[in-house]
């Protein structure tokens, strides 16, 4: 193959495809309050999470509690190792999506807990009693509605404040399932802890066999349609639309919830149950993630090639930066010269400016997608002349 270097400087292009050319060198004046929401927001989901330890430990117990939360770190490595295969293309912000994480682990379970408190006062107040009837409906209406829609609060205030990192389907899943994995984490200690204190070593077992093994993506697949939801509304709509496509991801997470929840009453084998209908679902949601990444790399390169066409970019870098196996590629070949840093920083900054220029196109949010692109394309020529340095890499197939 014919040898050029993918990284070589382009002459500088006069002006971003979308305009705004005296803004590329101005600095970012929103990020320090994104900082500073970060900040605040991390605070106060702190402070959350310690009410909702103290809560588990007397219930439960520390020892208890200690031994559920240690079971539950297994389910929500898995989980947490194919949230980050799923966001390889385009990384969320760390901040975001730990405040994500601490919002599923803390402010929605909590929401669910003071919700259960209300109800259960309710009955009380009532003279209701616990029966077969109470449980289901607590368990297949109640817990479903409150628990999707305390997830999807979180989703939806990421999608207000955090706007400029939530760019499509991928980026809803990503914080939905972090949101929701952070639920579960919570949730696993609570019936690993309270098993361990009235039940026996089989039934802990069992118990962990059923949560942590087979049923880890369980929360993420229902919450899933809420962040699939917010991700179309964010190429589509505005702060206030996306209220609407927040309410049409939540009838289908509040459905499949329910769905797995009434199969501890309705159903007498379970087992044959979950390979029949749940495996069946799972797969199809592992083929919709696929899905979405591959429109992800597709849409990537599209932008990316008009990048080109301006003279912002080779054609070489962008072979490179629209597959994994280019990236993969260019990734060793940095790293093995000295410039991991400087190349992923292109990378994530290029893939960015995709995703801006197509907020530019639809119309979504075009003032802020604008400066955003200009502000990338600045960050772009500095990291191109930083790699420019090393030998060439052959011409990748597209």
């Amino acid at each position: 193959m014919s040898q050029s270097h993918p990284f070589s400087p382009v002459a500088a292009n006069p002006s971003p495809v979308g305009g705004g050319g005296a803004e590329a060198t101005r600095p970012a004046r929103g990020a320090d309050a994104a900082v500073v929401v970060a900040v605040v927001a991390l605070a106060v989901l702190g402070i959350v999470a310690l009410l909702v330890s103290g809560y588990l430990v007397l219930s439960f117990g520390s020892v208890a509690v200690a031994i559920g939360a240690v079971l539950a770190l297994v389910p929500l490595a898995l989980v947490l190792w194919a949230i980050r295969w799923i966001d390889r293309w385009e990384p969320e912000p760390r901040l975001a999506l730990v405040c994500a994480l601490l919002w599923g682990a803390a402010a929605a379970v909590a929401i669910a807990l003071v919700f259960s408190f209300i109800t259960q006062i309710g009955q009380a107040l009532l003279g209701v009693g616990t029966s077969t009837g109470t449980l289901f409906l607590s368990s297949v209406v109640q817990a479903p509605i409150v628990e999707e829609i305390a997830k999807g609060i979180g989703v939806l205030a990421l999608f207000w404040v955090a706007r400029s990192r939530f760019d499509g389907p991928v980026d809803g899943l990503v914080y939905s399932s972090v949101v929701a994995v952070g639920f579960a984490f919570t949730e696993n200690i609570q019936y690993f802890a309270m098993t361990l204190t009235t039940g026996d070593i089989v039934t802990v077992t069992e118990i962990f066999f059923l949560r942590g093994v087979l049923s880890p993506f369980a929360h993420v697949m229902f919450s899933a349609f809420i962040g699939l939801a917010l991700g179309f509304a964010s190429r589509r709509t505005g702060a206030l639309g996306a209220i609407g496509y927040f309410a049409v991801g939540l009838v289908p997470a509040i459905l499949l919830h329910a769905l797995w929840n009434g199969a501890a009453f309705l159903v007498s084998n379970f087992y044959l149950y979950y390979v029949l209908v749940q495996v069946p679902l799972f797969v199809l949601a592992i083929v919709a993630v696929v899905a979405v990444r591959r429109h992800e790399r597709r849409l990537t390169a599209q932008r990316l090639d008009e990048y080109a066409a301006a003279g912002w970019f080779t054609a070489t870098e962008v072979g490179y930066l629209s597959s994994e196996a280019g990236r993969r590629a260019a990734r060793s070949w940095a790293a093995r010269h000295g410039a991991g840093a400087a190349y992923r920083r292109f990378e994530n900054n290029a893939t960015r400016l995709a995703f801006a220029r197509q907020r530019v196109i639809t119309s979504r949010d075009r003032l802020a997608a604008t400066k955003a692109e200009s502000e990338l394309l600045a960050r772009i020529v500095a990291d191109r002349t930083a790699i420019a340095a090393v030998p060439p890499l052959p011409v990748p197939a597209r």
